[in-house]
């Protein structure tokens, strides 16, 4: 990790690999809040995961979802018995983690990237930047800034492939992507 001055810079790099319990892929956290805070103490929580194989997803009460499609041919979800065919590359699918949700690989495995926010505390809106932008972080509010293809730069600073910007102060920041940045903003619930 390292800081521009106005932010926090966590590189792709630096970031360990988490392989699942069941063994059907492994997650790389981009961050969190509390930071530190383990699954069942985050308010909020983003990684992007390696989906190797099929199978059912954790469940993870009290906490929303939203997941999107960064690499591969798609996935087909099965959320409380409806599915969601989730197969076009950086456009989020939201859905609860109350849910009972089974993941179906038709053509491979597939990289995903994920939001998880504690229910009636913090609430995230996900969009995707392709094109140079402001990005505004009002006061009580973080915004993380993912690079999912391509590249981009913040204020100068350059991000690579799944590296992200963490702001958390109150300003206005210069977003120019280079492809797809996943673009999060964290609000406390009201």
């Amino acid at each position: 990790m390292t800081t521009s001055g106005r932010f926090q810079v966590l590189r792709a790099s630096e970031r360990p690999a988490t392989a699942w319990l069941n063994g059907g892929g492994v997650t790389r956290e981009v961050a969190g809040f509390p930071a530190g805070a383990g699954l069942d103490a985050f308010d909020w929580r983003v990684s992007l995961a390696d989906v190797a194989t099929a199978g059912p997803f954790s469940a993870f009460p009290g906490i929303d979802r939203v997941i999107t499609l960064v690499e591969g041919a798609g996935m087909v979800l099965t959320v409380d018995g409806a599915e969601q065919l989730v197969d076009a590359p950086f456009r989020p699918f939201a859905f609860s983690g109350d849910a009972t949700t089974d993941c179906r690989l038709p053509a491979g495995p597939v990289v995903d990237f994920n939001v998880m926010t504690r229910r009636g505390r913090i609430e995230a809106a996900v969009s995707m930047a392709t094109a140079a932008t402001t990005v505004g972080v009002p006061g009580g509010s973080t915004v993380l800034l993912v690079c999912l293809a391509g590249t981009a730069t913040v204020d100068g600073i350059e991000l690579t492939r799944h590296d992200a910007a963490l702001l958390d102060t109150p300003d206005v920041y210069e977003l120019i992507p280079d492809g797809t940045t996943a673009v999060v903003t964290f609000r406390t619930a009201p």
